[in-house]
């Protein structure tokens, strides 16, 4: 094990322009895609990519405190995320036009160890993190899939 903390950075692409792209990775907008996720917001917010907005998730018994720490709108979004008792760190998400009308998203985590026990773990999710992002890929695009086939059921007014 290399030790406690790790920084992995990988790239998906997502068959949309920036601008829509960039909402998939809001904290409401990866409900669209990601099961399970549901964040909860201590303070109602209408703009959940706003700096300084905080949320809570919940995936296998643990809960994690994010908060919004820097944001350029269809652009970028960085947050701030511990994991009581486990891991803590940032993960930031960059959104670019790869130039055929979709976008490249380049996401990055620095994540530390909380506690001895809590390395191993951290160690395999940095073994596995670009099948991770791969996941993250196909998730997005049977959701464009589906979302493009439920637009073209609708009937016409």
């Amino acid at each position: 094990m290399s030790g406690a903390r790790h920084t992995l950075t990988g790239r998906l692409t997502v068959a949309l322009p920036p601008e829509e792209a960039f909402t998939l990775f809001t904290p409401r907008g990866e409900e669209q895609w990601v099961a399970g996720w549901q964040p909860r917001f201590p303070v109602e917010t209408h703009d959940d990519s706003a700096p300084g907005t905080v949320f809570e998730t919940g995936a296998r018994d643990e809960r994690t405190i994010w908060v919004v720490v820097e944001r350029e709108p269809g652009r970028r979004v960085a947050y701030a995320r511990v994991t009581p008792g486990s891991r803590a760190g940032t993960v930031t998400v960059e959104v670019d036009a790869d130039g055929q009308g979709g976008s490249t998203v380049r996401v990055a985590y620095a994540l530390t160890a909380l506690t001895p026990e809590s390395e191993e773990p951290l160690y395999e999710f940095a073994e596995r993190y670009p099948d991770f992002l791969q996941s993250w890929e196909e998730e997005i695009a049977r959701h464009l899939v589906a979302r493009s086939e439920d637009s073209s059921r609708r009937p016409a007014r």
